[in-house]
């Protein structure tokens, strides 16, 4: 892709930390790093080394993370079955609902914006950064 403004990635920067703004304004009832944990939860209970690196920081912070999500009652530790030693933070019923309200409200805050072909290079950008 070429860009006919050198400048244009810089700009698109901005953008983006505008549009986080807006993120952290709305009334979600989640911050925006509960909001991702939650996401990745949905998917299915994850280890903290996993959730460690889909969320791209450290287990420290993970787990405070998932501390404050479990005093919510938005998600459990739970053993494996077979090998107690592995334990995978799962999703409560709470959780699943706080989710729901937060993208609700995302949507609120965000949905006016957002156009077909935004929307279609947001989810581009999204699977580029899964591949990653």
């Amino acid at each position: 892709m070429s860009l006919s403004n050198p400048d244009q990635p810089r700009r698109a920067v901005r953008v983006l930390a505008r549009l986080h703004r807006l993120l952290d304004c709305a009334d979600a009832g989640l911050t925006i790093p509960q909001y991702r944990m939650l996401i990745i939860l949905s998917e299915g209970g994850q280890r903290s080394t996993r959730l460690a690196e889909r969320l791209a920081c450290r287990k420290p912070t993970v787990t405070a993370l998932a501390d404050g999500l479990i005093a919510a009652g938005y998600a459990v530790r739970e053993s494996e079955p077979g090998d107690r030693r592995i334990v995978r933070l799962c999703l409560t019923g709470a959780g699943r609902a706080a989710l729901d309200r937060a993208e609700a409200a995302y949507l609120a805050e965000l949905g006016p914006l957002l156009s077909g072909q935004l929307v279609d290079g947001l989810l581009s950008v999204g699977a580029a950064l899964d591949e990653r």
